[in-house]
């Protein structure tokens, strides 16, 4: 952990680049979270969680200098990054199923009970921007649960707060998103 830490206080003074460095480092602990995220997808999902890991590094600037606040500051955009691949991912599969055009989902209109995976994602996704823009420490322990794969013990270890206190987020984010989401369904 202290190379880490090393290497990403290097990141923002310009000592090194630090991709090169850092990806050995954390590659089998992001492998680990996108396999257990994808997992939890079921047999909808076709991506391999090393293409998850892969894709996502190169989202994060590959061999391109990075500055890194710190573990928490990469792992927050690194499960942004998971985020941003798999909701693509989602819609492209969503739009094949609508003939081939790429249109904005209005969750409003949809019968949850006979959405697809990537329709689900995709609610889930729109959803949460409203929660960012709301509550952000929440919508950040979202993201990282249900993008990043992390466990509320990981979540507080990243974000340098209380398990209490992420499991607080948590429980208050999952009532946020069901009520918001059966709001869209109920009018």
């Amino acid at each position: 952990m202290s190379e880490i830490r090393k290497i990403l206080e290097d990141s923002t003074t310009g000592a090194r680049p630090v991709s090169g460095d850092l990806l050995p480092l954390i590659y089998d602990e992001l492998r680990s979270l996108a396999a257990r995220k994808l997992s939890k997808e079921g047999s909808y999902q076709t991506l391999q969680p090393t293409a998850l890991v892969h894709e996502t590094w190169l989202r994060l600037g590959g061999d391109e200098s990075q500055d890194w606040n710190d573990r928490g500051h990469f792992f927050r955009t690194a499960a942004q990054a998971m985020r941003r691949i798999l909701v693509d991912r989602a819609r492209k599969k969503a739009a094949l199923k609508r003939g081939g055009e790429e249109s904005d989902l209005d969750i409003s209109k949809m019968d949850l009970a006979a959405v697809s995976q990537e329709e689900r994602l995709l609610m889930v996704d729109e959803v949460l921007e409203r929660l960012e823009l709301e509550h952000p420490e929440r919508a950040v322990v979202v993201s990282l649960k249900f993008f990043g794969g992390l466990t509320n013990t990981e979540i507080a270890a990243v974000q340098g707060v209380t398990r209490r206190t992420v499991d607080r987020h948590w429980a208050y984010a999952k009532a946020w998103l069901f009520q918001t989401i059966s709001d869209e369904h109920l009018d």
